[in-house]
């Protein structure tokens, strides 16, 4: 009776911290796309250099991550040699700096809400720049998941009040490059069998992404920040907007690495719709029938997709499963065929 009562404690100490975990990175994801509109939006905060935050949040970022790499020892910072860093981490840095550029610059033309639909489309981009790069198989089936959940998007797009073509551009580049990140992570470091954790990324990445938003920082930003004197940052602000960004990469690194990465995915579907609700009653965006049709659509399309990967993860766990019974079979029956061939020429002995 105890062991069953301290089996059921254990699981449901399990059960609620991942679900803490989930709660944890709903709350900081939530914080950063409001704060980051709150600072941006030119009816707000009024701050709308893109770049500069972005650019705010790296050097943060960077100084945290060596501090607790280097100083602190929290984490053990990868083996990595100068060409692999070359070939592998310069190009992700790249990939990265465009997409956080472009996803903040969108904040400045589009709601909260409608950004929030178009980041729908991240399986649509990453399945399909995945059979580009011959990492994802073609499936006709996938592939019409894929084209419903975009329709979706489209008609949340048709219904949006406040339609903004270059924030649209520069919300569907932004998810482009976030994608193409992502696939070459695989490619250029899991397959060579090297993981960054959020902290070990921010150390190599971040400071990486600076210097490629410093050359077009110097040309768009740059003139307007010293014509406009908008040098002078409240510290108060941009350290805990910062403070808040970095945050949000541990706990990424808390729920992906307690739980999976499709929790995460899962979850991200709640922040979603609640960042919606948030920007519809709080913010005063218009939400339209028409936009939650349309979201809707594709939520079903993103909740399938979910569904079929976690399928895809059981069948595959099960396999191997069935694999290591094969092989523990295997090694049994040699044993006891080396222990009856032994028992056997003993006999002969005697």
């Amino acid at each position: 009776m105890g062991k069953g009562g301290a089996l059921s404690e254990g699981v449901l100490k399990k059960i609620l911290l991942s679900y803490a975990y989930v709660a944890i990175w709903i709350f900081l994801s939530f914080m950063v796309i409001v704060y980051n509109k709150y600072i941006l939006d030119p009816k707000m905060y009024n701050w709308p250099y893109p770049i500069s935050l972005t650019m705010i949040h790296m050097a943060f970022c960077s100084s945290l991550a060596y501090i607790l790499v280097r100083i602190l020892k929290v984490v053990d910072p990868v083996t990595m040699s100068w060409d692999l860093y070359v070939k592998s981490v310069i190009p992700i840095g790249l990939l990265y700096s465009l997409s956080l550029w472009l996803s903040n610059s969108a904040y400045i033309y589009l709601s909260v809400s409608f950004i929030q639909m178009l980041k729908a489309l991240m399986p649509v981009a990453v399945y399909t720049i995945g059979v580009m790069f011959k990492k994802e198989s073609f499936k006709s089936e996938t592939m019409a998941n894929m084209i419903s959940i975009s329709i979706g998007v489209a008609i949340a797009a048709y219904g949006e009040a406040k339609f903004d073509s270059m924030g649209v551009v520069l919300q569907l580049g932004a998810v482009a490059f976030e994608a193409t990140r992502l696939v070459m992570i695989q490619i250029l470091l899991t397959s060579r069998g090297i993981s960054l954790n959020p902290i070990t990324s921010l150390y190599y990445v971040a400071p990486c992404c600076m210097v490629f938003l410093f050359l077009p920082w110097v040309y768009v930003e740059y003139p307007i920040l010293t014509e406009k004197s908008s040098f002078h940052l409240d510290f108060v602000i941009f350290g805990t907007n910062s403070f808040c960004a970095f945050a949000l990469n541990l706990a990424v690194f808390l729920l992906v690495g307690k739980t999976s990465a499709l929790t995460m995915n899962v979850a991200g579907v709640v922040k979603d719709w609640l960042l919606i609700a948030f920007s519809w009653s709080v913010i005063k965006d218009t939400v339209t029938p028409v936009n939650l049709l349309g979201y809707a659509l594709a939520f079903l399309g993103v909740g399938y997709y979910n569904h079929s990967k976690l399928q895809a993860l059981k069948a595959k766990e099960t396999q191997k499963k069935s694999q290591q019974s094969d092989e523990e079979a295997g090694m049994l029956l040699a044993e006891k065929n080396e222990e009856s061939s032994g028992s056997k020429k003993n006999e002969s002995h005697d």
